[in-house]
């Protein structure tokens, strides 16, 4: 597989475990009896079987006849989907999630949940119970990869944050108390400037301490440090090694930023764009630029669900652009009556709505077997023609333009179709 194709598969694998993770979060177990095990590829499944066991038969001691009936429920049923794997577990290993949740009313049902090999190795065993499912480590698994700080000042204020993979995080902010050029009455014309001067270097100390605080104990991860601001702000702050000499040497460069409040760090990455050039949030806006050049001045762009799968149906469609936040099904209604089929999209957790046919207006129901997640619909299409699917991260300007806009879904087209 190519190294775009691998990237793809990655990509949506992460996309599917994402949300398994968001329907585990929601769930709610009455004490300690949702069952977590995280399982490396080293570990023998026969050890598995027997800690499981043992967990089983040390919880006939719980005292609370539902907890206890609901954590062996719940280790019975991990020990049984255990029988399916051989001697070891899959590559990257498994994690398990079983207990019984809060279904409403009162009541409780029993849900299982398998993930087999996540995006990174799971490093040692663990096993937990608890009134909620263990998901921050495939979390971390899941977040994108790359780590930059950034920094971006003038004489006024100053803010400092992270880009994470496609993510701008800011953390810290601060306000000078550097005085205006203008001295007030009274003061010498040289008094005046050194304490100027000494307000500045007060500031710079103070934004230096934040990028330190912030940056120094991650700075074996770092990819880089962007710096942003006005001439002679930045050039001043880099040059006066105020930054911890280790992050000294991890800043990739200085590029000029209008603004220097929380949106100046988005302004920074924007303007860094051939330092982040193997950045995935650059790889994100290029696509998305793309899309817009041939939306504004040509005819190689679609976008919505039914144009967009149209065009994939066709095999016309070169990449296919998915929102990650998008978090929508679509239901397929088939008109008894007159044969119509039609595809509406809705809201992930919202119930699924009667349909009234456009051809005949017979009004049409549809079953859970009708519904799908409307990302898995389009991507089973793209990888049947051929398509390249790309995830885009709505932490930039066109990226948000994609879900809200363009309901989510665009393509960048092969060829001109019409639709």
């Amino acid at each position: 597989m190519s190294q775009e194709g691998e990237q793809e598969h990655s990509d949506r694998k992460k996309y599917e475990f994402r949300k398994v993770i968001e329907d585990l979060k929601d769930y709610d177990g009455s004490g300690t009896q949702l069952v977590t095990i995280y399982i490396p590829d080293d570990r023998q499944i026969s050890d598995v079987v027997q800690h499981v066991t043992q967990e089983h038969s040390e919880a006939a001691n719980i005292k609370s006849k539902q907890t206890r009936t609901a954590v062996q429920d719940a280790l019975t049923s991990i020990k049984d989907r255990l029988r399916y794997f051989d001697t070891f577990p899959p590559d990257n290993g498994i994690v398990l999630f079983s207990g019984a949740v809060d279904s409403g009313g009162g009541r409780t049902e029993m849900v299982t949940k398998v993930l087999e090999s996540p995006p990174q190795p799971i490093e040692s065993f663990r096993y937990h119970c608890d009134s909620d499912f263990l998901t921050e480590p495939l979390e971390e698994m899941l977040a994108d990869k790359g780590l930059y700080g950034l920094i971006v000042l003038d004489r006024r204020e100053a803010n400092v944050g992270w880009l994470k993979g496609k993510r701008i995080e800011p953390v810290k902010s601060a306000s000078s108390l550097v005085p205006g050029k203008q001295r007030k009455g009274g003061q010498s014309a040289q008094r005046f400037a050194r304490l100027r001067l000494e307000a500045i270097d007060n500031f710079y100390q103070e934004v230096a301490g934040m990028a330190n605080d912030l940056f120094v104990a991650r700075r074996h991860e770092l990819d880089g440090i962007l710096v942003g601001g006005p001439s002679p702000t930045k050039d001043e702050f880099l040059d006066g090694d105020y930054l911890h000499h280790e992050l000294q040497d991890s800043v990739l460069g200085k590029f000029d930023v209008a603004y220097t409040d929380e949106s100046g760090l988005s302004d920074l990455v924007n303007n860094a764009e051939d330092a982040l050039a193997d950045a995935e949030v650059m790889k994100d806006k290029k696509e998305m630029e793309k899309f817009f050049e041939e939306l504004n001045a040509g005819d190689l762009a679609t976008y919505g669900f039914e144009p967009t799968r149209r065009n994939l149906m066709m095999g016309s469609v070169d990449r296919l652009l998915i929102s990650e936040d998008l978090r929508k099904d679509v239901i397929t209604y088939d008109c008894p009556d007159c044969g119509t089929t039609e595809r509406e999209v809705v809201e992930r957790r919202k119930s699924t709505p009667t349909h009234s046919c456009t051809e005949c207006g017979t009004e049409v129901e549809a079953t859970d077997e009708d519904r799908e997640d409307a990302i898995d619909h389009l991507i089973n299409i793209a990888e049947q023609r051929g398509t390249e699917t790309k995830f885009i991260s709505t932490d930039f300007e066109k990226g948000e333009q994609l879900l809200n806009a363009f309901g989510g879904f665009a393509g960048i087209l092969r060829y001109s179709t019409g639709v």
